[in-house]
């Protein structure tokens, strides 16, 4: 289970990643406050957090950070807005922060590729933990 510095670190990496190019859109700020919610952050815990970021923690369950990543995909594609590069900012720096919270490169790699074919490129959880599990074993 995740403790409270590590939601806390969760929610400032997403954050910092929707933050990355520009300021904070209102449908990016009302995403984040749903996983502030989702994750029991309060209001102004959430507040705090996009003027006083956080350090990264680094999470020990692999799963949790397949979770993580996800979450930065959907992030990402509501930033996005039929943005088709696979090479945009976004997408680099979504395969940035797998890497960083010590993803497989092909495991990621295959999620950038595989997004492109389903709607709206949202993968599916159980798509995006296979391919993880796959890379895993």
């Amino acid at each position: 289970m995740v403790n409270r510095v590590e939601k806390l670190s969760l929610l400032s990496e997403m954050i910092a990643f929707a933050k990355y190019d520009k300021d904070i859109r209102r449908i990016e700020y009302n995403f984040l406050l749903g996983v502030a919610k989702q994750l029991d952050i309060s209001r102004e815990d959430f507040e705090y957090l996009l003027e006083n970021p956080i350090t990264y923690t680094h999470l020990k369950s692999h799963s949790e950070r397949i979770v993580q990543f996800h979450r930065l995909v959907l992030l990402m594609n509501i930033e996005q807005e039929g943005n088709e590069d696979n090479n945009s900012p976004g997408v680099i720096k979504l395969y940035n922060f797998g890497l960083r919270m010590g993803l497989s490169h092909e495991s990621i790699t295959k999620v950038l590729y595989l997004m492109e074919s389903f709607p709206n490129k949202i993968v599916p959880p159980d798509v995006l933990i296979d391919i993880f599990k796959t890379q895993y074993n």
